[in-house]
């Protein structure tokens, strides 16, 4: 007996679905469509919409940020977090203040030989 191979449907890709809601939206504001032909583009665009959404957010979660590079050269990561998390203002201090404490320890490191002028 043959077992059958059971496939999956094939999800349209992000720039599918986009391509697709992009056509629709131009077909309802176009204007020239019957109510029902308008109300199913609208689900359908709905779906794609809805598509497009969760790629999104699978493409989100599976961002890592780097966060520092060890000795050896290798980057350390962290796993992206949600924007709810944090504002985008904070981020950015915080981000500010990483870079400014770097800056002040190489500075701190150079010893000034009296050499130079500058």
């Amino acid at each position: 007996m043959a077992k059958k191979k059971v496939t999956k449907s094939k999800q349209p890709t992000f720039e599918e679905s986009l391509a697709q809601l992009e056509e629709i939206v131009a077909n309802l504001e176009g204007g020239k469509l019957e109510l029902a032909e308008s109300l199913e583009q609208y689900e359908n665009g709905v779906k794609h919409l809805k598509v497009c959404y969760g790629l999104l957010t699978e493409a989100e979660r599976r961002i890592e940020l780097v966060s520092e590079v060890d000795a050896s050269g290798r980057a350390q990561t962290q796993p992206f977090e949600d924007a709810g998390d944090e504002s985008l203002d904070k981020k950015s201090a915080a981000r500010s203040r990483r870079r400014s404490s770097k800056s002040n320890q190489s500075a701190s490191r150079e010893v000034d030989d009296g050499s130079s002028l500058f």
